[in-house]
């Protein structure tokens, strides 16, 4: 069994996705649109180009989201996609980009637990935790 995060957009699934794979590395290997689907006419017209389904898959992960229609997107709360490092110059590098242009929560730095460890919301609103586990 695999636990996979899957995450929910207000129309900015695509742009966000692309943003993951140049901060997370990996291949986007779903990115499907209702547009040319069987669920086209269930759409409105205008969201008929928002992405049903998308999946960034990596070494050592995977992602999945898709934007929610528009009457039922809200903001994520209540979790946050952790990510484990062992270098903690590696973890600071993937914390710094999600950072940009988001919201630090608590800034990477070292913990009692962590040879690194900090919190943030990126761009699109997504919760990270970035870890760099000592124990």
């Amino acid at each position: 069994m695999q636990i996979v995060p899957y995450l929910s957009f207000g129309g900015k699934c695509r742009e966000a996705f692309a943003f993951y794979q140049r901060v997370l590395g990996g291949e986007i290997t779903h990115m499907m649109a209702a547009r040319g689907t069987p669920a086209e006419p269930h759409v409105a017209p205008e969201n008929v180009d928002d992405i049903m389904h998308a999946r960034l898959v990596g070494d050592g992960f995977s992602l999945m989201g898709g934007d929610a229609p528009p009457q039922m997107y809200a903001a994520p709360t209540g979790f946050s996609v952790s990510l484990q490092f062992d270098d903690p110059a590696k973890g600071k590098q993937v914390f710094d980009a999600l950072a940009e242009g988001g919201a630090i929560i608590m800034p990477f730095e070292a913990t009692f637990w962590a040879a690194g460890f900090g919190m943030c919301h990126d761009r699109y609103g997504t919760p990270w935790m970035v870890n760099c586990e000592t124990v």
